[in-house]
């Protein structure tokens, strides 16, 4: 595989943005086999985002020759409150996150490490102090909405640690690309501008699309200056709303109902979840076969190569909503079964739901 070849693939959708793509080609250029890493807190169920999304990346990435790192940030879950800020709660979710992504085909070969692994020693401890002694507390005050709550809900100080503890984990990793939603991009962000200040060097970041919960667009406000930034990540599917999130290993049946209910506008492209999974999980800008299946009174089947071509259907009302998620139901039952299998056959691992609530 060659340089433009690999490049093309770390940049595949749902990626959405790279800081920057001339750094990334020089970085593969001169490396053979480049370090990443995406991090999560351990916090609540995997859904398309955190599980299925996440797992297409990290074999894209692997897949290109880069050694991957998934991080489980059970501390950073504790900061967050998450779990109830049950720390041996979030130890068992994280548990539960790897057995998600290996049955959705993410290589054994993927390297996990936990945020514990760091806490006993003092250089990270001390990067993190020289990181927020480089930054303005108005700097980081911008940034504490990587933990997804708006700057009004912030109220412990143990929260202001949580920006430079994502800096200080990239150092700690030896990582030379940082991967997240775009809901993360703040802390890359604050890592570009302050490593070469601590003689590190920059990050490049690939940032990955924040798909749509099935309630369609949510404009809140107060998570990033940018309007389109704002309204993707106030709209983001999330676990703590599982009438309008799809998760990894739900039912044949709670799918199927969950993309019935789901907001599909007919002829309406922008801010459509439906088509955002099409567009981010299913065609993923490759071409591939997509046929639709109706009956011969509504135009009969009809076959799609192309994301393109099916937008352009939809947007001149040339098919149905209801047809397209029929397709995208089915498409999406086959991709998560082996998920859903490995969680009927492991459900001790779904167990620490059932202990305790899940927060946002």
């Amino acid at each position: 595989m060659d340089i433009e070849e690999r490049l093309d693939l770390i940049c595949r959708k749902p990626a959405e943005e790279i800081v920057t793509r001339n750094e990334l080609r020089s970085l593969l250029e001169t490396k053979e086999h480049p370090v990443a890493y995406q991090g999560f807190e351990p916090s609540g169920k995997a859904h398309l985002g955190t599980g299925v999304e996440a797992a297409l990346k990290t074999k894209d990435l692997m897949d290109a020759g880069i050694k991957f790192k998934l991080f489980l940030a059970e501390w950073h879950a504790w900061i967050n409150n998450k779990m109830g800020g049950d720390l041996e709660a979030i130890r068992k979710v994280g548990e539960y996150f790897q057995k998600v992504w290996l049955s959705l085909g993410v290589p054994e070969t993927v390297e996990f490490v936990w945020s514990s692994e760091f806490v006993d020693d003092s250089d990270y401890w001390g990067r993190i102090i020289r990181v927020l002694k480089e930054s303005t507390v108005a700097r980081i005050t911008r940034c504490l909405t990587i933990m997804g709550r708006k700057e009004a809900e912030l109220q412990e100080a143990a929260q202001y640690l949580y920006p430079a503890m994502q800096v200080s984990d990239i150092y700690q990793m030896e990582l030379d690309i940082a991967c997240s939603g775009m809901d993360q991009r703040k802390a890359h962000m604050l890592a570009r501008d302050v490593g070469p200040k601590l003689g590190l060097p920059k990050p490049v970041a690939v940032h990955y699309h924040l798909l749509a919960g099935l309630q369609g667009p949510i404009k809140m406000g107060g998570f990033d200056d940018d309007e389109t930034i704002d309204q993707e990540i106030s709209s983001k599917m999330a676990k703590s709303h599982p009438e309008t999130c799809i998760f990894a290993h739900d039912s044949e049946k709670e799918l199927k109902e969950k993309i019935r209910k789901a907001y599909c506008p007919a002829g309406e492209v922008e801010g459509n979840p439906i088509m955002e999974i099409v567009d981010h999980i299913l065609f993923r800008g490759r071409e591939r076969e997509f046929t639709i299946e109706r009956p011969s009174k509504f135009g009969g089947d009809v076959t799609y190569w192309q994301y393109e071509e099916l937008k352009k259907d939809f947007a001149e009302n040339n098919l149905h909503p209801q047809d397209l998620k029929n397709k995208v139901s089915a498409e999406l039952n086959s991709l998560i079964a082996p998920c859903r299998k490995y969680f009927e056959d492991h459900p001790e691992y779904l167990e620490v739901f059932r202990e305790q609530t899940v927060t946002r």
